[in-house]
C-alpha cells in the first residue's frame, strides 16, 4: 500500500546505511524524494535501487556551504514556493576514541557533519518548509533530525560522537519550541544498534586511533576500546531492529497528521532513554562497564 503522495522532501547521507534506506522506503510509499548523496557513484547506485522515479540524487555535503545552497536551489527551483514537505537530517559520522587519544581535527568533523551540518541544512531549507501547504491535515513543513540511543546515554569511548549526538537533542528541542506557531514540526528519530556499513567505518577509526597515539597511552586503553568496540559491532550485527524499521519512523515522522516528538527504533534505544530517567549515574556506570 502506498502512503497518500505528500509532497515532496529531502534526505541527507543517503549514500548508504540508514539513510539510503529512508530514502528509498519513502520514494517507494509515493513522496517525492531528493536523497544527498557524496558523489556520482552513489547517486547512480540509489537511482538504480529506486528504479528512477520518484528519486532525485542530490550531491550534498553538509559541511560545504556552497553545497547546501547549491541544493536548496535545486530543490527550490524544480518544486517552487511552498511545495518540500520535509527534511530528513540524517547525514552522520561516528567517530569512536577514548577521550585522551581523541585527535581534535577528528572532533571537529564529528561536530561540523552531525551537528553544524544539521544546522546549515534547516537554515537553508526552513521556508520552503514555512511555505508547505498541509496534506490532509497537521504541521505543514516536517523537521526530522536524526539522532541515537547515544543521545541520552553516553557509554565510554564515544565522546564526540555522544557530544554531537546530546547537542542535536538539544537543539531539537529548542527548534521544536522556537517553531511552534510556524506550521512546521520537530521530530528526532533515535534508532539504536543497526546493522549499518557504518560499524566498519567505526572499526577503522578505532585501529587509526590506537596507531596514532603515545605508545604508554595506547597501551592503557587498547584492551578494553578494542573489546567495546567488538562488542558494539556485534550487537549491531545481531540486532533485530532493521533499516526498514528505521525508515517507517521515518515516514510516520513526515506523513502522520500528529508525529511524535521522538521516536525511539528498537529496544535497546528505548532502554537507554528509560535508563537515563531511572537510573542513578553511578548504577548506569556499572551497567555499562558490564556490558
Amino acid at each position: 500500500m502506498r502512503t497518500t503522495d505528500s509532497g515532496a522532501v529531502l534526505v541527507t547521507g543517503a549514500s548508504s546505511g540508514l539513510g539510503r534506506a529512508a530514502a528509498l522506503h519513502l520514494a517507494a510509499r509515493g513522496l517525492r524524494v531528493y536523497a544527498g548523496v557524496r558523489n556520482d557513484t552513489a547517486a547512480g547506485e540509489l537511482r538504480t535501487a529506486a528504479g528512477g522515479g520518484r528519486l532525485t540524487a542530490l550531491r550534498l555535503d553538509v559541511t560545504d556551504a556552497d553545497s547546501v545552497a547549491a541544493a536548496r536551489d535545486a530543490v527550490a527551483s524544480e518544486l517552487g514556493a511552498g511545495s518540500l514537505r520535509g527534511v530528513v537530517n540524517n547525514a552522520g559520522i561516528c567517530v569512536s576514541a577514548p577521550v585522551e587519544c581523541l585527535a581534535l581535527e577528528d572532533l571537529r568533523q564529528q561536530l561540523e557533519v552531525n551537528l553544524v551540518g544539521v544546522v546549515a541544512v534547516t537554515q537553508a531549507f526552513l521556508p520552503l518548509l514555512r511555505a508547505a501547504a498541509p496534506a490532509g491535515g497537521g504541521p505543514a513543513g516536517r523537521l526530522v533530525n536524526v539522532s541515537s540511543g547515544v543521545g541520552r546515554v553516553a557509554g565510554p569511548f564515544l565522546g564526540a560522537y555522544a557530544a554531537a549526538q546530546f547537542a542535536k537533542e538539544g537543539l531539537s528541542d529548542s527548534l521544536r519550541r522556537e517553531l511552534a506557531g510556524t506550521g512546521v514540526a520537530v521530530s528526532v528519530i533515535e534508532p539504536g544498534a543497526i546493522a549499518t556499513p557504518i560499524w566498519d567505518k567505526v572499526a577503522a577509526t578505532a585501529d587509526r586511533v590506537l596507531a596514532a597515539a603515545p605508545a604508554d597511552v595506547a597501551a592503557l586503553y587498547r584492551a578494553p576500546f578494542t573489546r567495546f568496540v567488538a562488542r558494539n559491532e556485534s550487537a549491531a550485527r545481531s540486532a533485530a531492529t532493521t533499516p526498514g524499521q528505521f525508515a517507517r519512523a521515518v515516514e510516520h515522522a513526515l506523513t502522520s497528521p500528529r508525529p511524535r516528538t521522538r521516536y525511539r527504533v528498537g529496544r535497546d534505544a528505548a532502554a537507554a532513554s528509560l535508563a537515563a530517567r531511572l537510573l542513578p549515574d553511578r548504577l548506569l556506570d556499572r551497567v555499562l562497564a558490564a556490558g
